[in-house]
Order: structure tokens, then sequence, then C-alpha cells
């Protein structure tokens, strides 16, 4: 279990909860703060402490958020926490959320807007045997590929569709397989192909012995149906209140400053990952290596959405079959205001 539970709430089950959430805030006029002081900021995680959200800890531990003014408690995720259904409630002032997640629970009433997205790229990809005799896209037929629901299988049914390729099984099509939180399926031969992080299953499965030459990997990203990744969300009507917006762009400005450090300095990020993390679950090692991954992803982002990347993201979701995320064009999903603001 990891990173992608929470995310992976992001479709038919989160929809409902969003509803319900909704209806619970009340979808006031009001804003509604976590706790209401200019000065404190609770950021709500996907998933449980680990290098995926090394920026955050790192500018907590470093005192990037004390040298804006600001006190930063940072909750952990889990398996029963949705992070959107925080922060309708109002436990949070900003959650992280991959964005179809977070576009799927603003269509369905919730009104929530980006407002920074450090992961500039996916790192989601399929990983395959190589010895299934696939080394490209259309080798998918005839397969049994291992998909991640609850959302996050429209991104796989989309590319799908556009590359012509059945999800009902056959020769010509590919056999869709609910997967797990886990690499079981693929090292017990049960799918051709899993679904992989770079900076979590894929190690997984090195970590189980396998050599990567007797792997092929897909990723998302080199095939045009990537979708952004860990993005930072508020509610549109707290963006109304001047105290907010100040305390919002001051979090954003220190994040990004620990992203930035974490990424020139993994073996120290991942330290901080191990001090923060309470359960006692993790490894110096895999958190050090989780991190080296995850600067690849964080690369090349000032904090600043790109509107060419909603856009592709916006596309992607849309292009799906039957069922889509999202049913339609999103207005006022993001704003710029917040790091305009803190790159200035």
């Amino acid at each position: 279990g990891r990173v992608v539970l929470t995310n992976r709430l992001g479709g038919r089950m989160m929809k409902n909860m969003m509803i319900a959430a909704a209806c619970a805030a009340g979808m006031a006029a009001t804003p509604v703060f976590a706790d209401g002081h200019a000065n404190t900021v609770t950021l709500q995680l996907q998933w449980v402490t680990q290098s995926q959200f090394a920026g955050y800890y790192v500018a907590q531990d470093k005192g990037f958020y004390e040298e804006e003014g600001l006190d930063v408690t940072i909750l952990p995720g889990g398996p029963d926490i949705a992070p959107p259904q925080v922060l309708a409630g109002g436990g949070a002032d900003a959650m992280l959320n991959w964005m179809p997640s977070a576009l799927a629970a603003r269509e369905k009433g919730l009104p929530v807007v980006n407002i920074a997205q450090p992961f500039k790229t996916s790192g989601l990809m399929l990983t395959c045997w190589k010895d299934t005799g696939i080394t490209r896209v259309q080798d998918f037929k005839g397969k049994t590929i291992g998909v991640w629901f609850f959302g996050n299988e429209y991104p796989f049914l989309s590319w799908m569709s556009q590359e012509g390729i059945s999800t009902d099984g056959g020769e010509d099509g590919v056999t869709v397989l609910k997967q797990g939180f886990n690499v079981d399926p693929l090292l017990q031969r049960e799918a051709d192909c899993i679904s992989t992080m770079t900076y979590n299953e894929y190690g997984q499965v090195l970590d189980a012995g396998v050599n990567p030459d007797e792997l092929v990997t897909f990723k998302y990203e080199d095939q045009g149906v990537a979708t952004l990744e860990d993005g930072i969300w508020v509610l549109e009507d707290n963006l109304t209140d001047e105290v907010f917006v100040d305390k919002m762009t001051r979090f954003v400005r220190a994040s990004m400053k620990g992203w930035k450090y974490a990424e020139a300095n993994p073996e120290e990020a991942g330290a901080i990952i191990i001090e923060n993390d309470e359960t006692g679950a993790q490894s110096e090692e895999a958190q050090v290596r989780m991190m080296k991954e995850v600067a690849k992803l964080t690369a090349g982002s000032d904090g600043a959405l790109a509107e060419a990347d909603f856009q592709r993201t916006v596309d992607t979701l849309l292009a799906g079959g039957s069922d889509p995320v999202i049913s339609k064009q999103p207005e006022g999903a993001w704003t710029s205001v917040i790091t305009d603001a803190a790159l200035n």
C-alpha cells in the first residue's frame, strides 16, 4: 500500500463521496478554513509519509515555512482518507490530489481549484515481462494487463481507445485485470503487464529479484496519454478571502523552495522523510531511491501550472469511452493567482 491507493479513489467511488462531502460542507459562500488562522496552514496528503511528498517535509524541516511566518501541519493520508472529503469538511486548508480525482470532484459539485502544480510530469507506466514478446503497444493484443481502478483506469482506457485496441479481451483486445495495490500479478505471472509508478512499484519489482533486462516499460508520458499528478488544491470560495490568498502564497513559495532543495539533496530529503515517518514502516534506502525518481517528475516546475499541461490532462480524460471521469471541459478549475504572487 502507498501513494496511489488514495489517488485511486478518484472515480465512481470518489464521486459519490464528493457529493456527500459537498453537501456536508454546505457549499457555503463563507470561506472554510482549517482553523481560520492567518498564519496556520493544514495540508492533507494523498498517502502515507514518503518521498512523494518530500518537498513539504523538507520545507518544514529546513525552516522555510517558518521564514514565511507559517505554522504548517502536514496530515498523512491512508486507505480510509479521501483528501477532497477532508478539504470539503474544513479539515485542511489545502490538499494534494491527482487531477483526474480533483476534476471529478469538481464536476460533481465540490468547487476545488488547483493553485499550484509541483509535479510537471507523470510517473505512471506499464511494466511488462519482456519474454511475452511485447515490444510495442500493438503487442498488448491478446495479453492480460493489470490496471488500477477507481478513476485511474480512464487514462488507460482512453489510450487503448486511441490505439484501436479493445479492452474486452480476446485475440485482438486486452484482458484487463483489476490490479490491487501491489506488484503480485506480475511476479505471479497473472498478468503480462501491470501498472506501476516510476518512483515506487517499479522499484518493488526490482526488489523482488527481477532484472531490469527482463522487463519492458511504457510510460504514459511517452505515449502522450499522461494526466497531471500531485497538485495543490483548495476550495474556490476561500480564494475570495485576501487573508487566505496571502497565506497560501507564502505556503506555495516555501513549498517550492522545499521541493527544489529536495531535488538537489535526495539523501537528506530521504532522511527527513524517515524522521517524520511515525509508522516506522519506511527504509531510508527506499526513500532516497524514491526521492531521486520523484525529482525527475518535479524537475522543470516552479509550481506554476502550465495551461497546456492542464488541457492535455482534460483532453485525455475526455477521450475515454463510456462513463468518463469528466464529461465536459472544466471551467475555473485552476488559477495562477497564487503562483503569480509567490514567484514574484
